[in-house]
């Protein structure tokens, strides 16, 4: 008896199984899934640092900033007393260090990535998929959030354009 019980709930959940029970993912779905694992897989070869997003807005409150052809230099000299004054403990120019080098940053991200990470780092790291590589890349150094207005941002921002 407890054979033929076992046998036959054997064989209904291989039913219920093979069956897929139609709230499953569609096929199409699960092949776009299976695209961006892939993406992530090729992506997580290159280090967080070196990997070039500049699609990738990231999250905050900056969702479109076009950057003009000229440089600003009062904006770059602020800028860069502002990064010497809060940055640098973790950030160096010219290596890494506890952060990434900012050096070449504008090659890799967006202007906005650039501005709300500056802006709200915790934000970033817990909803942005490349703030959260970073972290990982960098042993889980978090970024201070500086408490940098918009401007500041922005000037740091205009420094960074010309390293």
């Amino acid at each position: 008896m407890n054979r033929v019980l076992s046998i036959t709930l054997i064989a209904a959940l291989f039913i219920i199984t093979a069956c897929g029970g139609g709230g499953g993912k569609s096929k199409i779905d699960q092949i776009k899934e299976q695209s961006k694992m892939e993406a992530t897989e090729a992506e997580s070869n290159v280090p967080a640092s070196e990997r070039i997003t500049l699609d990738n807005k990231g999250v905050g409150p900056i969702k479109d900033l076009p950057l003009s052809e000229t440089i600003d230099q009062e904006m770059v000299e602020r800028g860069k007393t502002l990064f010497s004054t809060n940055c640098s403990a973790c950030h160096k120019i010219d290596k890494r260090f506890i952060g990434p080098s900012p050096k070449g940053i504008m090659k890799r991200r967006s202007p906005e990535w650039i501005m709300n990470m500056i802006l709200d780092p915790q934000l970033m790291v817990e909803q942005d998929r490349c703030a959260k590589d970073l972290l990982v890349e960098f042993n889980g150094a978090a970024m201070a959030n500086q408490n940098m207005t918009e401007e500041q941002a922005r000037d740091i921002l205009e420094y960074f354009r010309t390293l």
